[in-house]
């Protein structure tokens, strides 16, 4: 098992879902320890041994309620990594698809992210300059970002995620200067039991794990991830 995070704090929003568990489950392998901001009565499957000392939930976070953000963020120890994984789908033919519903993809995709994408840098800032840089933060943009002619059928889904790829981009130039790198995951649809469900009459063995997404994004978060900022990376599989 690699250590290569062992004393290092990290954030996992949407940390209780498939990717998010997943996730976390890779990086407490690695050593670090993971905050999981959630807003309700989310809790996260059961750890054994000394690896549950290492995954903290910090309960009744609206992540598009700045103030909450910020003061999330500020409480940390340290921060080396920020992943953001918190968002939102919605599938509709534009026609029925209401302001609302266009406002609330871009708030649970687009805003949360820029919060903690501020927030990440705030903090990380604050980390002494080292030859690995000050920190990581990977966001999870979504395939009809970067193709949006397979957004066709939901059209605000897209544009939230393509605000997010634009953002990684944008902001991975501003602070490359402070030694933190920044880029995205892009997956395609992923195997998940609620694909699953969703979608019974396709060729699942095509879409790309969980767990292959996962080590994708770590990785991005790691000090092994040298060189690379600024990138939409696709996690497609074979789909």
């Amino acid at each position: 098992m690699s250590e290569e995070l062992s004393g290092r704090h990290v954030v996992v929003t949407g940390g209780t879902g498939a990717l998010g568990w997943a996730v976390v489950r890779r990086l407490v392998e690695r050593g670090a320890t993971c905050y999981l901001p959630v807003i309700g009565d989310d809790t996260a499957p059961v750890l054994d041994g000394a690896e549950a000392e290492r995954v903290r939930l910090a309960p009744g976070i609206d992540l598009t309620d700045e103030e909450a953000v910020t003061a999330f963020y500020r409480e940390l120890p340290g921060l080396w990594a920020s992943l953001h994984i918190a968002g939102g789908f919605a599938m509709a033919p534009i026609v029925e698809t209401s302001r609302a519903d266009l406002e609330s993809q871009h708030r649970t995709n687009a805003v949360t992210a820029f919060l903690c994408c501020r927030e990440a840098v705030a903090r990380m800032r604050l980390n002494p300059a080292a030859g690995e840089g000050r920190g990581r933060i990977v966001n999870v943009a979504a395939r009809p970002a970067l193709e949006p002619r397979t957004g066709a059928g939901m059209a605000a889904y897209t544009m939230a995620k393509a605000a997010v790829a634009a953002l990684t981009q944008a902001l991975a130039e501003e602070v490359r200067g402070d030694g933190i790198w920044v880029n995205a995951v892009v997956p395609s649809v992923m195997d998940t039991l609620a694909n699953r469900r969703a979608m019974p009459g396709v060729d699942h063995a095509s879409w790309p794990s969980v767990a292959d997404v996962a080590a994708t994004a770590v990785f991005l978060a790691s000090p092994a991830n040298a060189v690379t900022r600024g990138g939409l990376v696709p996690v497609y599989g074979k789909a």
